[in-house]
């Protein structure tokens, strides 16, 4: 059986943040409704992780947000068709009134000044 080829030309937008462990329901509901939207506006793929083992043999996630003892770590990322595709959909979903009603920092159940982010062109995708 023939296996269908999957394009090389996709784009992520990555993102690794701390929440703190009493905010995690709180996240998991913010980010389940910003993740419809994306969807919803064209997003290819919508993911978020929450930390299980963090003890890596390398230069581990939690030291690179400054994770505290209460918090865990979130990776997240987001797929789309090409960086333009990105662009236009980003453009659209922070034009969104649900977006705009979610994006008070004094609301926000985590540290964004501690949130590592990056756009990312797939070289590989198996």
């Amino acid at each position: 059986m023939a296996k269908t080829k999957k394009p090389t030309s996709l784009y992520v937008d990555g993102f690794v943040l701390p929440v703190p462990k009493k905010n995690l329901a709180a996240y998991k509901r913010i980010s389940t409704k910003a993740g419809k939207v994306w969807m919803e506006l064209g997003a290819l793929e919508y993911r978020e992780s929450v930390g299980d083992d963090l003890k890596g043999f390398a230069f581990p996630f939690a030291k690179t947000v400054n994770a505290k003892p209460n918090e865990t770590v979130v990776f997240s990322w987001i797929t789309y068709k090409s960086k333009a595709h990105r662009d236009a959909v980003n453009k659209k979903v922070m034009a969104d009134p649900r977006i705009a009603s979610m994006m008070d920092p004094k609301d926000m159940p985590f540290d964004d000044k501690r949130m590592a982010y990056g756009g990312f062109k797939t070289i590989v995708n198996l």
